[in-house]
């Protein structure tokens, strides 16, 4: 499984972002996919994550009620729309598929894109 992530750049604090995220060597209509991001000088923390059946959504404290994600199976893409974005939002975002534990876990995912940088400015 390929996973490619598109869609990061350079926006202005309370702005907004849709990241994408397109899968390809598998259909991944049955795989949990979820958004990591890794800040400058932290560690790699959990964002968000959907499940393959009915959607159901999962978000860190730190995005919940700002950022979406949502998935579309028949194009093998999970997207993460984000509004109101901070300056504590910069970072390099991760898509990764296929969870075997905790999702808010990275060391539990199994496959990982090569990040697309957002950069939040004041």
């Amino acid at each position: 499984v390929q996973l490619q992530a598109s869609g990061g750049g350079l926006v202005q604090a309370g702005g907004s972002l849709r990241l994408s995220c397109a899968a390809s060597g598998r259909t991944l209509s049955r795989a949990f996919m979820g958004w990591f991001r890794q800040a400058p000088g932290k560690e790699r923390e959990f964002v968000a994550a959907i499940t393959w059946g009915v959607h159901n959504s999962y978000y860190a404290n730190s995005v919940k009620g700002r950022f979406t994600v949502s998935r579309d199976n028949a194009k093998n893409t999970v997207y993460l729309q984000m509004n109101s974005l901070k300056l504590e939002d910069t970072a390099v975002y991760y898509c990764a598929s296929e969870s075997s534990g905790s999702i808010y876990s990275d060391y539990n995912w199994r496959y990982w894109g090569q990040g697309t940088l957002v950069t939040v400015s004041s």
